[in-house]
């Protein structure tokens, strides 16, 4: 039940994300102008800031500690705990902001250096532009912590529904001005969204939270607690934003619109790991740390949780990750493929989803495996594993990028596409370590094989299906045919499954039968 309320707020969220993404390409395209790469580029500078000390660190050392106060009855503890949080949150970020505007053609040379000349300059202007709001996106992240705390899961998951609209209405405002004015003019709405994106959420927590209180914590054995979680968290969160800032910085040394093609691309995947991956890893955070019990009532406690989590994931992940690999074409050209986006840049954009879809199951699970580490108080281990990617991306994605398309002979474009495959492969790395280490502290956990080879070889079925009907459909608008193949690539999954005899499919059918019927 929880899980299918943060999914529903991170549908609403994405459905707008998609569409705020198509007027995007729609008006800023990709490779046509200089506008789209420095958009993208900047946007990806100040976000670290909301990944470093936002969801990421702030939910796995704020909310298992919240949330085991309230387990215990100690209500008016958690609040002075979340009270103490955000006055050291506004400390922090308050210096981290300065520092990044005064900073910024620093940092655009760091993790850009392949721009030059106009392109550089717009991308330090609207890296200023942006880093404020990601200062309200920390303070939003921490409204979740709270909400999710207290099991209000869908209105913190829903929130980023009026930071895609204020942006979407900016691109549909000013959708006449050239694409460096548009650029600058979605940049400052980002920021009033993050803005309205916090205020949204922060009645209710003022409601949950009746004891809170802004101090620095002094002597709170609770705060130190969230204090020592956070180090290492934060750190982890660091690792993996370095290695989102190597693929940047190599895909600045593509031709131009690779950031641009790379960014759309991870907004497609990010759909169903935000979905179903961390849905469930979110909804199961603060259940799997209000164990109270021993060392061994804990591990299996969590085990437990962590089992169903698994299962939930890999059925609605692996269709994604077929769907990807066998119809991106499709996909991409629905969204993306009008204005100033070219057909060649759907076929590109297919070939980076396509090489992302082989890590998308590992992406989804390790979240919530890490989650499964933060329950347990345990930061260190997902810090230690990040370290890991980090350096296998640093060894493997430059050749892969720069080299692999020269050696097979292919346009450099695709190097977008090889990186994305060598951080495919990388995921699946780390998720290996984290599965290891956590079966060695709680017991054995995982995908039951009959089950993985069950659904997969449905999808592959839906997939091949859905195939057949996009050849069939050739000439037909792109609208038109991603209704019937994606429609039909659905509906077979679903009743594979069913006829398979996969709970899942049968509850999620039963769930959509009572509501057709308004039960």
């Amino acid at each position: 039940m929880h899980a299918a309320l943060v999914g529903s707020g991170i549908l609403l969220s994405r459905v707008l994300g998609l569409v705020r993404e198509s007027l995007k390409a729609r008006y800023l395209g990709a490779s046509g102008s200089i506008a789209a790469d420095a958009f993208h580029a900047a946007f990806r500078i100040p976000n670290t800031l909301q990944n470093l000390l936002g969801e990421g660190a702030l939910s796995a050392s704020l909310i298992p500690v919240y949330s085991n106060a309230l387990a215990k009855g100690n209500r008016e503890e958690a609040d002075r705990i979340a009270g103490a949080v955000a006055a050291l949150l506004g400390l922090i970020v308050a210096a981290l902001v300065l520092v990044g505007v005064l900073a910024a053609p620093a940092l655009v040379t760091a993790i850009a250096y392949g721009f030059d000349g106009a392109k550089r300059e717009l991308t330090i202007q609207l890296t200023r532009i942006l880093f404020p709001g990601a200062a309200l996106f920390v303070f939003s992240a921490w409204c979740l912590g709270i909400l999710n705390s207290h099991r209000r899961f869908f209105l913190s998951y829903a929130a980023p529904v009026v930071w895609n609209l204020a942006m979407i209405a900016a691109l549909v405002f000013y959708r006449g001005a050239e694409p460096a004015e548009l650029a600058t003019r979605i940049a400052w709405a980002s920021v009033i969204g993050a803005g309205l994106q916090f205020l949204v959420q922060l009645p209710v927590v003022l409601r949950v939270a009746t004891d809170l209180r802004l101090s620095l914590g002094r002597g709170n054995e609770g705060v130190r607690l969230v204090v020592r979680n956070f180090v290492p968290a934060f750190l982890s969160r660091g690792v993996v934003q370095i290695n989102a800032f190597i693929d940047q910085l190599i895909a600045s040394l593509l031709p131009q619109g690779a950031v641009s093609l790379l960014f759309y691309t991870q907004t497609l995947t990010m759909l169903p790991i935000s979905l179903f991956g961390m849905s469930v890893a979110a909804s199961e955070l603060p259940a799997m740390s209000s164990s109270i019990g021993t060392a061994d009532e804990t591990g299996a406690h969590v085990r437990g949780r962590l089992q169903s989590g698994l299962r939930q994931i890999a059925f609605f992940v692996i269709p994604s990750a077929v769907a990807f690999l066998l119809l991106g074409d499709v996909i991409a050209a629905a969204l993306y493929q009008h204005g100033r986006f070219t057909p060649q840049e759907t076929r590109f954009t297919w070939g980076i989803l396509a090489a992302a879809s082989v890590g998308l199951l590992a992406s989804a699970l390790g979240r919530l495996y890490s989650s499964a580490f933060f329950a347990l108080h345990d930061t260190k281990t997902p810090l230690r594993f990040s370290l890991v990617r980090v350096t296998l991306a640093a060894i493997i994605g430059f050749p892969f990028a720069v080299y692999g398309p020269r050696a097979l002979g292919i346009a450099p474009q695709w190097g977008a596409a090889a990186l994305a495959l060598s951080s495919s492969v990388i995921g699946w790395v780390e998720f290996t370590l984290l599965r290891s280490r956590l079966n060695a502290r709680i017991g054995g956990t995982g995908i039951p094989i009959k089950f993985a080879l069950t659904i997969g070889a449905a999808a592959f079925a839906a997939g091949g299906a859905g195939f057949a009907l996009k050849m069939w459909t050739l000439g037909m608008h792109r609208l038109m045919v991603a209704a019937l193949v994606l429609s039909t690539f659905g509906a077979l999954y679903f009743t594979l499954t069913r006829l398979f005899g996969i709970p899942e499919s049968a509850a999620v059918l039963n769930r959509i039968w009572r509501k057709g019927r308004g039960v």
